[in-house]
């Protein structure tokens, strides 16, 4: 049975994880322990065997193979961190990958449950013969991938009894041959009976015809995924590269990490404590990494965290079967709701929560950002000497220039990058022109009338010229 403690983590709170040390059901103290008590027998044996069973020479020779075999362990010549991080990200996006991939029938019963009509008994057949077809393919799917599913339906006899399948449609299975999984006939079943329905006037427009099909892919391809989850693994190259390298790593730590005699004078060899504590964390912490690995490479086995697709399957019919049979047409009654007369209401509050309704609602990051009196200014650029005036404009009036004071600017059309690009250029009046679809007009005072005038030409012209070409069209 999956473990959940998110209740226990809820709120962060002092010593909060550390409650969940104490856990055994699905804890890495379960997957280790066996692994932990077979490393410190082995490095026990070691410790006496060169205590009390060598003669002095054979000491030396040991100590100097102990010291040897520490430069591995104590280096990167064996990069298990590296290696060991990189293997469970992998595993562990492919075990997320599989979950998201679980085929669950809601949105199709929901699709059923509002596209298929009728209250007879032949309507009531038809939904729930479509359901059925859809969680029979699940069951099928999920009994070719998981342990759990596969020992409570060891053959499709047990699928008959269970009432997923019939005897006929036992038998039309079977009649079907197939070199590959036949998981997706059911599916065949639903899309060809959904035609069917759509013949007979059960399902109303090809509208809700496209619907049905849609989710109805949507559900095989997740009942597929799982498929192609289960046939192409992690390479086994790269698990056994992972393996080979955290088990030799502490098999060099039971000679290298031995205390030697402190009285020799070897380097880091100061103190014999006899129970390795340091190398017993590394062992707990690098061979736990391994197991949270072997764990959620394949969450279709009976492991304590591993998906319940037993339980999955029981929810799926069930709730497949209430949303298109007791549930069709069974609406409540519609009534107005308690707030049907108050223009501004708000929703009551528990005691417990009650402090919580006197917080201010978020209006956003920059809602209360505290400004100083000049930062409510309008910026007026400054270009040399001269004061612009930047303005947008559809149209102007023609005696917009005469109220202009001397030097300021006007963008007719366009952004301020085009008047940024007409202030480099200006004639011997010391005016800018910019014509076409975008006009820039800088005034100096001296060309301010001639400028005005041309353009006040240009625009009669234009809108003259469209008028005929209107009429001409009329006519």
């Amino acid at each position: 049975m999956t473990v959940s403690y998110s209740l226990e983590v809820a709120n962060a709170r002092f010593g909060g994880f550390s409650k969940l040390l104490f856990r055994w059901r699905g804890s890495i103290y379960r997957l280790l322990y066996k692994e932990f008590l077979l490393f410190c027998g082995i490095y026990a044996f070691f410790s006496m065997f060169y205590r009390f069973l060598l003669t002095p020479t054979q000491q030396e020779l040991f100590e100097r193979i102990a010291l040897y075999c520490d430069q591995f362990t104590n280096t990167s010549f064996i990069p298990v961190s590296f290696v060991l991080g990189f293997y469970v990200t992998l595993a562990f996006n492919r075990w997320w990958g599989q979950y998201t991939s679980f085929p669950l029938p809601d949105n199709l019963m929901m699709a059923v449950s509002g596209n298929v009509h009728g209250t007879d008994e032949k309507g009531r057949l038809l939904r729930r013969t479509l359901m059925r077809f859809a969680n029979l393919s699940s069951v099928l799917i999920l009994r070719s991938i998981s342990t759990r599913v596969c020992k409570r339906f060891p053959s499709l006899e047990q699928i008959v009894e269970s009432g997923f399948m019939t005897s006929h449609e036992l038998k039309k299975f079977q009649s079907l041959h197939s070199d590959f999984n036949k998981y997706w006939i059911p599916l065949t079943w639903f899309a060809n009976l959904a035609s069917k329905a759509r013949k007979e006037g059960r399902i109303r427009d090809d509208v809700a015809l496209r619907l049905l099909m849609d989710e109805l892919n949507n559900y095989r391809a997740k009942c597929s995924l799982l498929f192609h989850y289960d046939w192409i693994s992690i390479p086994l190259v790269y698990t056994q590269v992972v393996t080979v390298a955290v088990y030799s790593f502490f098999g060099f730590c039971l000679i290298g990490r031995q205390f030697l005699n402190p009285e020799k004078g070897y380097k880091d060899h100061t103190v014999d404590m006899y129970v390795p504590v340091f190398t017993l964390l590394q062992f707990f912490f690098y061979s736990g990494w391994l197991k949270v690995g072997e764990l959620i490479i394949n969450p279709f086995g009976e492991d304590d965290d591993d998906f319940e697709t037993n339980q999955l399957i029981d929810r799926n019919i069930q709730v497949s079967m209430l949303a298109v049979d007791d549930m069709y047409q069974n609406l409540p009654l519609a009534v107005k709701d308690k707030h049907w007369l108050q223009g501004n209401f708000s929703i009551p509050y528990t005691i417990s929560t009650a402090a919580e309704s006197l917080k201010p609602a978020f209006k956003g990051s920059t809602y209360n950002m505290t400004m100083s009196a000049e930062d409510f200014k309008m910026d007026q650029h400054v270009d040399g000497p001269l004061t612009t005036q930047h303005i947008p404009l559809r149209s102007y009036p023609s005696d917009a220039a005469e109220n202009l004071p001397e030097g300021q600017g006007v963008l007719w059309r366009g952004s301020l990058p085009l008047l940024n690009d007409c202030s480099s250029s200006t004639d011997e009046e010391g005016c800018i022109h910019a014509y076409g679809n975008d006009v820039c007009v800088l005034s100096l005072g001296k060309c301010d009338d001639e400028v005005w005038s041309q353009r006040e030409q240009e625009e009669t012209m234009t809108q003259a010229a469209g008028e005929n070409m209107s009429s001409q069209q009329a006519g």
